[in-house]
């Protein structure tokens, strides 16, 4: 006997609906890992190769680049076969770009790396594309949001694991010659330090390639939901020209651009503004980098337990609503970092992670709800607007590189532009907070 109340959350609510469920809420972790062992390393190749910010920032332009390359083949391919062949092409180019590290190292070179970066996100790109909108489809749509918000309350699971190894298994175990110190070097000691940088800096890119190529098996092996119809014909301009026409789609796709960018210049950039603020008490480079990315994490968990509170809410509150009101907070935050230049602007760094929390699925599902079948192509654009994180770091990496505007620091002064990103959510929160 069956209860007749309300419909499960994720398919029929049996083990065969839950299983794939897991797996593909899996993938949301494996993507954060790569995000967020990422976000350090603009520092750590800055000092591997006597860089300035901005060229390390190439770190992320290589990364999100990859996002904004692969997001319409991504979707194309979805279409002509589906979501489980675009879930395994993404896991097999994560896993090849992880181990592409490799020979990069041998090169002594920085820029084998940026072709590495942009080939394991390539693959994240088609993870992206086709697990938000297999989430969606898992599902009555009713609860599609709800739904996505779950799977996406994993994603910073992944994300504090890979901050950890960041801090712990490279950040921690790189040499401890400072800046000024490696400027001083010849180019036989800078190579051997180099050298000996870069084989720890590999080593957790080479593990997570196994793991990946592992899942890669696991999902291959397991019978998965199909795309539930049979029309593989693909009319790529009219697609677009059809969704471009919906003002929450279109406005939904600027918005992820700039929350994006947001996300990842506080992420990013959180080392330089603590290594500035620890080292101004008279700390050492590497312990002060060091505790600026267990700030990070710090900033991680806040946002990870947000997510899941804000999830909560979401079923009493309109998702809109809620996408302005942590706009708006995260924006009078974002000013108290520009502002004080102690250890108040960390906490109030901290604190801006915590309302980002669901601003990206939250973007997500009100720009693709009730598109249906056309959500493959509208979940495309939406990651091509992860191409945000690409473009805005490298900009505030220019003012960070300044030292100084006119007495002020110039890292605190760089957070204007994630404070310009954040009205624009806050904007976008308010235009749709009208909508169900």
């Amino acid at each position: 006997m069956t209860n007749s109340g309300k419909k499960p959350l994720i398919g029929n609510g049996t083990a065969a609906a839950i299983i794939p469920f897991v797996l593909i809420t899996c993938c949301f972790a494996l993507w954060g890992f790569a995000n967020d062992i990422t976000n350090p390393m603009v520092k750590a190749f800055s000092k591997i190769f006597r860089m300035s910010v901005t060229e390390g920032a190439l770190v992320q332009v290589a990364f999100y680049g990859g996002y904004f390359a692969m997001a319409f083949p991504a979707a194309i391919f979805i279409k002509k076969y589906s979501y489980k062949a675009g879930v395994l092409m993404g896991l097999g180019l994560y896993a090849i770009g992880a181990f592409l590290f490799f020979p990069a190292k041998l090169t002594g070179n920085y820029y084998p790396f940026l072709i590495a970066y942009f080939i394991l996100t390539c693959g994240l790109s088609f993870l992206e594309t086709s697990c938000n909108p297999y989430i969606l489809s898992m599902g009555p749509e009713d609860s599609a949001t709800r739904r996505l918000n779950l799977a996406q309350a994993f994603n910073p699971v992944g994300s504090l694991l890979g901050m950890y190894v960041a801090m712990n298994f490279i950040q921690n175990r790189l040499h401890p010659l400072d800046t000024e110190g490696r400027a001083l070097l010849n180019n036989e000691e800078f190579a051997a330090v180099r050298d000996y940088d870069l084989s720890v800096l590999i080593g957790p890119y080479l593990v997570i390639g196994t793991v990946i190529a592992l899942m890669f098996l696991v999902i291959k092996f397991t019978k998965m939901p199909g795309n539930n119809d049979k029309d593989t014909r693909i009319d790529f301009l009219a697609t677009l020209r059809r969704i471009f026409r919906i003002p929450k789609y279109r406005e939904g796709v600027v918005a992820q651009f700039f929350y994006v960018g947001a996300q990842i210049m506080c992420w990013t950039f959180i080392i330089q503004y603590g290594t500035r603020v620890f080292m101004a008490e008279g700390m050492a480079e590497q312990e002060a980098e060091v505790l600026s990315q267990k700030y990070n994490i710090i900033a991680m968990a806040f946002f990870c337990v947000s997510r899941f509170i804000c999830t909560f809410l979401l079923r009493y509150l309109n998702p809109g609503v809620l996408l302005r009101a942590l706009a708006i907070g995260a924006a009078i935050f974002t000013v108290g970092v520009i502002c004080f230049q102690d250890i108040l602007g960390m906490y109030c760094l901290v604190a801006v992670s915590a309302c980002m929390s669901l601003m990206f699925p939250t973007i997500y599902g009100i720009a693709l709800n009730g598109m249906g079948d056309d959500a493959k192509f509208g979940a495309a654009g939406l990651i091509m607007a992860i191409l945000g994180g690409s473009v805005l770091p490298p900009l505030q990496a220019t003012i960070i590189d300044l030292g100084q505007v006119a007495g002020f620091p110039a890292v605190n002064l760089s957070f204007i532009l994630p404070l310009i990103c954040f009205v624009v959510v806050g904007i976008y929160g308010q235009r749709t907070a009208r909508l169900k």
